[in-house]
């Protein structure tokens, strides 16, 4: 990201010019082809909300009890502040206001030049302030993916991530480009900086280092839901090679065993946390990932969803396809891996577009299909890319992610959908034998919400008053198939 709270246009996946090694390649013109889009009306969010478990062969996420879970929350981040500052820009306030939402899920980013900023020192501080983070997650009831972030590798090059000391290009050439941040990964210093990493075997130790002493500090934590090794990997192209053939080698070749490599080093520490794992952002193109098996049961994918040209400022162009071939690029890892999904990051900085509405009825719809939950980019208050404006209130058509939901369900699911336009919210599953209590999320809304349940099964909350957010809890006869209702008031 060039600042804070901006990612500009990413000119390179756009079909501008790549530098590989001296050759020239257009990505988008080697990109999987999208499919002719449906000629119906787009599906309502509550009739693509019920059929969250159409891609059967996706496995759900679960808890330690083994219910299934949804989490829906943003990206927390303070990339301005470092040093005796580092963090400062997230607050109680971020966590207290996401939970009267109804968010239960935040990507808390890291970086590790600021953990280790000398080789083989650790800030003690730095430590502590995630750690007050975790702390008023858990209070606020929002679990936590520690996510390692790098924005263009690191410092070395301007931005945030890998430390400078960690930082080889030997010798290469690279230019900023204040315009067009993204372009920068594919400066030969910043591609070569990448190899050096995946490959350096003092490196490879440095980098499971931190990851073992995250875990470590960490793993007991009880906000703490999963570890997420590397933000948006990317590597360096070779002569001649076209950026999806480029990014699927990068990820076999070089990913892959990273990822093994820090699930070792979490797994010596941890052995209960989920292990989220990320391809290249290339996959917005809707190239599917080259990743192979991460050897660890606990692993979920965890891709990023944008758009090139919406990045760039376009509208959404519903005509286009490409939710339909991003989704079908996105699903066949998981599909042939059987592991649970949750996007890393989507959002568009263009929120006022004439089809904006449309994006996010579609967006949400699609990630019903196969996800297990998604966060979005970012919770701050602002303009931007800001979830919410400096009153508090959430902008524009970033509201339509606020909704009831079953955050946990002691079962197995066959019917969640929200109806927006009636204001109805409706859950059928039957109980698991051992996995306990069921938790729905009802948003803080106007007039508060009504609730029914029906089956051999009850619930404490019958309704809940104006304004007011609450973490509905059902318990229900372990084999009971349970209906829950909650209907706007």
């Amino acid at each position: 990201m060039r600042n804070t709270y901006a990612r500009t246009a990413v000119a390179a996946l756009m079909g501008g010019v790549l530098l590989a090694a001296g050759g020239l390649a257009a990505p988008a013109a080697h990109a999987a082809p999208a499919p002719a889009p449906a000629a119906s009306a787009a599906p309502s969010p509550a009739a693509a909300t019920a059929s969250a478990a159409a891609i059967s062969d996706i496995p759900r996420l679960t808890d330690e009890r083994g219910r299934v879970l949804t989490l829906r929350g943003w990206n927390v981040e303070d990339k301005t502040h470092r040093g005796e500052d580092a963090l400062s820009l997230i607050t109680e306030k971020h966590f207290r206001d996401m939970s009267r939402q109804g968010f239960n899920f935040a990507r808390l980013l890291v970086f590790w030049d600021d953990l280790e900023a000398r080789r083989g020192v650790y800030s003690k501080p730095y430590l502590r302030r995630i750690e007050r983070i975790l702390d008023w997650a858990h209070t606020y009831g929002v679990r936590v993916l520690i996510d390692g972030h790098q924005d263009v590798f690191g410092p070395a090059f301007g931005h945030r991530g890998i430390p400078e000391w960690a930082t080889r290009t030997d010798g290469l050439p690279f230019e900023r480009n204040p315009d067009d941040w993204f372009s920068e990964y594919f400066q030969p210093a910043v591609q070569r900086a990448f190899t050096h990493l995946y490959e350096d075997a003092d490196l490879q130790r440095a980098q499971a280092a931190v990851w073992k002493l995250l875990a470590d500090r960490f793993g007991d934590h009880p906000a703490v839901i999963g570890y997420d090794f590397l933000n948006e990997p990317m590597g360096e192209l070779k002569e001649g090679e076209d950026l999806p053939t480029a990014a699927r080698r990068i990820e076999r070749d070089q990913v892959t065993p990273m990822y093994n490599r820090l699930a070792a080093a979490v797994r010596s520490q941890d052995r209960r946390k989920w292990l989220f794992v990320e391809p290249t952002p290339i996959v917005g193109e809707g190239v599917p990932t080259g990743l192979g098996r991460i050897k660890d049961p606990k692993v979920v994918y965890a891709p990023h969803f944008y758009n090139t040209a919406m990045e760039a400022g376009a509208d959404y162009d519903p005509k286009a396809g490409w939710i339909e071939a991003y989704e079908a690029a996105v699903t066949a890892y998981p599909k042939q891996h059987k592991l649970p999904v949750v996007v890393g990051e989507w959002g568009p900085l263009n929120n006022d577009g004439p089809n904006m509405g449309r994006f996010y009825d579609d967006a949400l719809a699609s990630f019903a299909r196969y996800s297990s939950g998604y966060a979005g980019y970012v919770w701050c208050y602002g303009g931007g890319y800001c979830a919410v404006d400096r009153a508090g209130k959430l902008r524009g058509h970033k509201a339509k992610t606020v909704e009831p939901y079953a955050a946990a369900v002691a079962g197995e699911v066959s019917t969640s959908a929200y109806d927006p336009a009636k204001g109805v919210y409706s859950l059928a599953y039957r109980a698991g034998w051992s996995s306990g209590t069921s938790e729905i999320s009802l948003p803080a809304s106007e007039k508060g919400w009504r609730v029914s349940v029906h089956g051999r099964a009850w619930s404490g909350t019958s309704q809940v008053g104006p304004d007011r957010a609450e973490k509905m809890r059902v318990y229900a006869v372990p084999g009971a198939r349970v209906t829950v209702t909650v209907r706007r008031r």
